[in-house]
């Protein structure tokens, strides 16, 4: 497996190349301009790489790629693993875009090799816009206070999640949380230390939910946790440790140390379930328990 680094302007004049074959030189011209036309027609990063790859093979055979962008967490993978692979780190300037990797069964030659960078020009600058888009909307799904995902986020995300569960016949629930006495926090210490808690209380939710869990900061002092193929056994567990972790946990906050508790409601999809009624069954439940002590957990009948 091979790897390059490539840059735009690095690879300008790579049809001078004398190793590029005449015939291979004018078809790569006539892909650049097809690619650069076809790739003007979206900015979603995972569909332009799709769109490269399926006008590249029309020229250069290959039986998968992957794409993959660290700072956005985006690993696209098309096609089938194959023998041998060569490996670009895209980028403009000093500009990182990410890696592509091309896969097939039989090694690339140098003609090829030079193809694949004058086609990758067609690329970088689509990539580049469809980038700067996708980080755009995650920042517009962001709360900019504990940097988890915000109240519109969540909206989107129930109606995928509600979508899934009943594609795969599957369960999905819901944990709404929310800070026991917080605005005593804010009246005695400020907001300062206000946020501070705030900030913690998301890292410790974090830390406690599993890897397919979604957390989202609904406003104030309220969390939401969206759980994928999960029944009420799993949500009143998963429940039960964020609160025993943060009841058992000490906030540091500007000096002060504080001792905070959770109230937690839960519900369960069920089959007339709108995104509407089972966040609402979820918030009653929270309710509940706040009226039955705080710092507990109810589920939904």
């Amino acid at each position: 497996m091979s790897e390059s680094l490539f840059n735009v302007a690095d690879t300008l004049s790579a049809t001078d190349h004398p190793g590029a074959s005449t015939v291979l030189r004018e078809q790569t011209l006539q892909k650049s301009a097809d690619i650069t036309r076809t790739l003007q027609t979206t900015l979603d990063p995972s569909r332009l790489i799709e769109l490269f790859s399926m006008e590249v093979g029309s020229l250069i055979v290959h039986q998968g790629v992957r794409y993959r962008n660290e700072d956005l967490d985006l690993d696209l993978k098309l096609g089938r693993q194959a023998r041998h692979a060569c490996t670009y780190r895209l980028n403009i300037g000093d500009e990182p875009l990410g890696k592509l990797t091309f896969r097939r069964n039989r090694k690339f030659n140098e003609a090829e090799f030079e193809a694949l960078e004058q086609l990758l020009c067609s690329l970088l600058y689509p990539l580049r816009n469809a980038l700067l888009y996708q980080d755009a909307l995650q920042l517009a799904q962001k709360d900019p206070l504990t940097g988890v995902s915000n109240r519109s986020a969540l909206d989107e995300s129930l109606q995928c999640e509600l979508s899934h569960a009943r594609r795969h016949d599957s369960s999905c629930a819901l944990l709404v949380l929310d800070i026991d006495h917080f605005k005593a926090v804010n009246d005695r210490y400020g907001h300062i230390v206000g946020d501070g808690v705030l900030r913690d209380i998301a890292a410790r939710i974090g830390g406690c939910k599993r890897d397919g869990d979604l957390l989202f900061r609904y406003g104030g002092e309220e969390f939401v946790v969206l759980l994928r193929d999960t029944g009420e056994a799993g949500a009143r567990l998963l429940a039960e440790r964020i609160r025993s972790c943060i009841e058992n946990s000490t906030c540091h906050c500007s000096g002060a140390e504080l001792r905070i508790t959770l109230s937690i409601g839960v519900s369960v999809l069920r089959d007339d379930d709108t995104p509407e009624s089972l966040f609402a069954r979820a918030d009653q439940a929270l309710y509940q328990a706040k009226r039955s002590g705080r710092n507990r957990v109810c589920v939904a009948d």
